[in-house]
């Protein structure tokens, strides 16, 4: 027999399930499960931590190679050890050992770089940022800050909404099922302000547990929903009673949507991420289910914060991030959905160029990204790749701290396009955007 408090605990569960006002019932039938020939997913795979890009993503021609080992020193990867490709008319570059699918895919075209992204307020040069003379982002080189500022896009004010909320108000703002989900718990990212996310935990049971026999269950359950309607005609009760209710009617939804899918026969890794992404492919494959035309979706992994020890322990971490992202690729072909989904990942900074005095790499700015799928136009690098030289032109320190040449304005709102925000309500979703002569990039 469970407890009070056990009851009352999973009730606390479902309320951080889904905090989803605006949710109706929908079950099989849903009036909107029709066709999902439009469907569209974005997939943010966030390494929080800060993930140090130099050594992800590193320049392998003789010269910038050279350059690269004179500033890492023993921070610097062996040579004979990086995965080989080209970009940007035959330039050389490698890319970590440990990412041996992600090069797989960007030789099939379904992965591009996008070099040295990071959050601006307005394109900036290093005489600016050294005078001071131009607005920057509040509180660089902070964790939370800049975890906060890469999911909401706002780069002066802390707080607000997400920019995939944003988008999500503009295209689902009556989608019968949270059009934000996150597997990795609460997330900036998909805070709306018409559209909530729903936070669903890999290999969990969403909904209330059954107590005892069916009777029982039944009555216990038609108990609380006695309690959840009761009129107490205190407002804060009220509101409360509501997101738990709309709670308990999504766990319903996902539970009955998810029962109507297949076992996916890819094997996905069992790390933390493997495992996120394999409940993201299973909800895509019931978007019919659901009646989804569009979704969002937030993933991430940690321990990317390398002050000490970079190299012995960025290795798993990549490792752990190419297996998901194979998996989680050949899912979605097996799913016949390729063509409608695109992953990128987002670090709050990247870091030094040099060495911390232990062997780390310590907060720094600008840092390369992977944006993966078969819409993409892939095989490719895009951006400006930072000159290797402390105290060079791109460096704003004297240990290689990266100025950005490319606004995480520009890289998300290249996303959101595709998705299907209209050019005129892209400076809505992303308010910086217009600062920035060159919008979107061109890797969708």
């Amino acid at each position: 027999m469970r407890t009070r408090r056990q009851f009352l605990k999973r009730c606390c569960a479902l309320g951080a399930a889904g905090a989803a006002a605006h949710v109706t019932r929908l079950g099989l039938m849903s009036a909107h499960a029709q066709s999902t020939s439009t469907y569209k997913a974005l997939v943010c795979v966030f390494m929080f931590g800060g993930n140090d890009a130099n050594n992800m993503i590193v320049p392998a021609s003789a010269a910038g190679y050279n350059a690269y080992t004179s500033v890492r020193g023993g921070l610097a990867l062996p040579q004979g050890s990086l995965l080989p490709v080209s970009a940007q008319g035959g330039t050389a570059y490698g890319l970590h050992p440990q990412l041996n699918n992600v090069r797989n895919l960007y030789n099939q075209g379904k992965v591009a770089m996008i070099f040295n992204v990071g959050t601006l307020v307005r394109p900036t040069s290093k005489a600016q940022y050294q005078s001071g003379s131009v607005a920057l982002p509040r509180n660089l080189y902070s964790h939370s800050d800049q975890q906060s500022q890469w999911q909401t896009s706002n780069p002066t004010v802390a707080g607000g909404t997400g920019w995939g909320g944003r988008v999500n108000d503009l295209l689902a703002p009556g989608a019968p099922f949270p059009p934000g989900v996150s597997v990795a718990g609460n997330s900036a990212l998909l805070a709306g302000a018409v559209t909530t996310g729903i936070n669903i935990s890999p290999g969990s049971n969403f909904g209330l547990d059954t107590f005892g026999s069916q009777v029982a269950s039944d009555a216990r359950f038609a108990a609380m929903q006695q309690i959840l309607t009761f009129n107490s005609g205190v407002q804060l009760i009220g509101s409360a009673n509501g997101v738990l209710s709309n709670a308990v009617k999504a766990a319903q939804d996902i539970n009955l949507a998810l029962a109507s899918g297949t076992p996916i026969a890819t094997v996905f890794p069992n790390s933390g991420l493997g495992q996120q992404l394999l409940q993201v492919a299973k909800i895509i494959q019931v978007r019919g289910a659901l009646g989804m035309d569009r979704q969002i979706f937030f993933a991430s992994m940690g321990g990317f914060d390398n002050h000490s020890n970079l190299v012995a322990d960025q290795a798993p971490l990549l490792q752990q991030l190419d297996g998901a992202l194979g998996a989680f690729q050949t899912a979605l072909a097996e799913l016949g959905v390729e063509p409608n989904v695109v992953t990128f990942t987002e670090s709050e900074f990247s870091r030094t160029g040099n060495a911390s005095a232990t062997a780390g790499s310590d907060h720094a700015w600008g840092g390369h990204h992977f944006v993966m799928g078969a819409p993409i136009h892939g095989g490719e690098a895009y951006g400006t790749f930072p000159t290797w030289q402390l105290q060079g032109p791109d460096d704003v320190s004297n240990r290689g701290v990266w100025l950005p040449t490319t606004s995480l304005d520009q890289y998300a709102a290249t996303m959101a396009s595709w998705f299907g925000v209209l050019d005129p309500s892209l400076t809505s979703v992303f308010p910086n955007l217009g600062n920035f002569a060159t919008p979107k990039l061109a890797f969708l």
